[in-house]
């Protein structure tokens, strides 16, 4: 082994550890931290929830209760890019679950999946702010509306 890979320091390790040391003393410090950390890694590997739940002195079980329960949390990688796709009320009357069904089937994934490549993340929202231009999608927080089924593979090719 050589000596200078045990200099290496994993840059994200450090963030974390910044993070929770920031957090550490405050009232309600799990939220916080997590959110930072999945902000960090990208989602909440296994290893960064023990450290996490070490650091705090936090059940491990408590800290999964936790993430498990809020939508926000990640406990797989996400796609690139990430698709929200509204069904609210006025995307859902003007069509949003056609436009679902046709980014499901063009994906094959439904709502909380990746696909293999890594390419996509499909998720329903049940609210994106932009009823007037209903149905709508956000990728990436790009927002696309007044969609029809038909336009979804055009929109999907953008996003190499």
């Amino acid at each position: 082994m050589c000596t200078a890979c045990e200099d290496l320091v994993d840059p994200k390790q450090i963030k974390l550890d910044e993070i929770i040391t920031k957090y550490r003393n405050e009232n309600g410090p799990l939220i916080p931290v997590l959110q930072h950390a999945q902000e960090v890694y990208g989602y909440l590997p296994t290893d960064v929830l023990k450290h996490i739940s070490k650091s705090l002195r936090i059940p491990l079980a408590r800290i999964y209760g936790v993430v498990t329960f809020y939508a926000q949390f990640r406990l797989v990688p996400s796609g690139r890019n990430v698709i929200n796709v509204c069904l609210g009320t006025a995307c859902h009357v003007r069509g949003g679950a056609k436009v679902l069904e046709t980014i499901e089937k063009a994906l094959k994934i439904k709502d909380g999946a990746t696909t293999e490549d890594r390419r996509f993340t499909l998720e329903v929202v049940a609210c994106i702010g932009a009823c007037g231009l209903a149905p709508v999608i956000s990728i990436n927080n790009e927002v696309h509306g007044r969609l029809l089924p038909e336009s979804i593979a055009k929109i999907l090719a953008k996003y190499e």
